[in-house]
């Protein structure tokens, strides 16, 4: 039998965010007040992931915030032909202020205001653990421009990302775009489209797959949030509404149908499955559609 109207309306409600909002602040508050030793010039700090997209559930709990200077910026050039790089290598030098002097600006700030105790060095990003809140993801990060055309300083366009690096992996690069993520999200969960369903249903989702984690259906680390919001951003808009069951039905159903291969991130730009750290897989992909179809006709 499906999985009752009752549960899912109860899986969509969104979790808490004053805890989140008072740990945002804090950083805010901590960086502003550090800002001569983090950057030369000024810088944006702004949320991402699931507190910025009210995709937020009770088992949320980090507070992903990005800080990004935006004087200095990481570029790729690939779609461009010769002389337009040659007229962009004319337009531009070399940054001196570069991502690892504004990383190293950010960690002192954080560290003076919150104690070194509360703040450390993590895989992707820095690690803060602030008394009597919850704990936060700081990704320090330059603005990332990708090319489409470049003419001249005064006829130009890009795609506009953040690039950031991990220096525990020879400070291999990551682009993502975290802006675009959001803005698409809004406008799929907008009156024209879904009309507010889009992140409902993604909530039933989130709690749906950790159901399935807390049962053993499948292993922890099996579908990321962000993964998962980004499959469900691929569903049409014809899917979401007209109630919980009849929606997660057909998101699900969509799902357990289509080709994923050629599905999109949400943020429009890069490939959801593909071979790099910051793609997922279609098989992972598939084991949990075929979890949840499971959950579905043996509630």
């Amino acid at each position: 039998m499906p999985i009752a109207e009752s549960k899912l309306s109860t899986w969509a409600h969104q979790g808490a965010i004053t805890a989140a909002r008072q740990t945002y602040r804090a950083i805010q508050t901590a960086l502003e007040a550090g800002s001569s030793s983090v950057a030369p010039r000024g810088f944006e700090v702004y949320l991402q992931g699931s507190y910025k997209n009210d995709t937020n559930v009770r088992s949320d709990s980090d507070v992903d915030v990005v800080v990004e200077f935006r004087e200095t910026f990481g570029r790729d050039l690939a779609a461009l032909p010769l002389e337009q790089q040659r007229a962009y290598a004319l337009a531009y030098q070399d940054a001196a202020y570069k991502l690892e002097h504004f990383r190293s600006g950010v960690l002192s700030a954080l560290q003076n205001h919150f104690g070194r105790t509360a703040v450390s060095r993590g895989r992707k990003s820095i690690k803060v653990a602030p008394a009597y809140r919850l704990r936060a993801d700081v990704v320090p990060c330059i603005t990332f421009r990708r090319y489409l055309y470049f003419r001249s300083l005064g006829d130009q366009n890009y795609v506009e990302g953040i690039r950031f690096d991990i220096p525990s992996e020879n400070n291999r690069t990551v682009i993502n775009y975290p802006k675009r993520h959001y803005d698409n999200g809004v406008a799929k969960n907008s009156p024209a489209r879904t009309n507010g369903w889009y992140k409902h249903t993604v909530r039933m989702f989130k709690n749906a797959r950790s159901k399935l984690i807390d049962g053993g259906a499948i292993g922890q680390g099996l579908a990321p949030s962000y993964f998962l919001e980004c499959l469900l951003f691929n569903v049409p808009d014809r899917c979401f509404g007209g109630g919980d069951e009849e929606t997660f039905y057909g998101v699900l159903n969509w799902l357990n149908q289509a080709n994923l291969q050629n599905l999109k991130c949400q943020n429009g730009v890069v490939n959801l499955f593909g071979e790099s750290p910051e793609q997922w897989s279609t098989s992972q992909a598939s084991e949990l559609i075929g979890a949840l179809v499971g959950l579905w006709n043996n509630s």
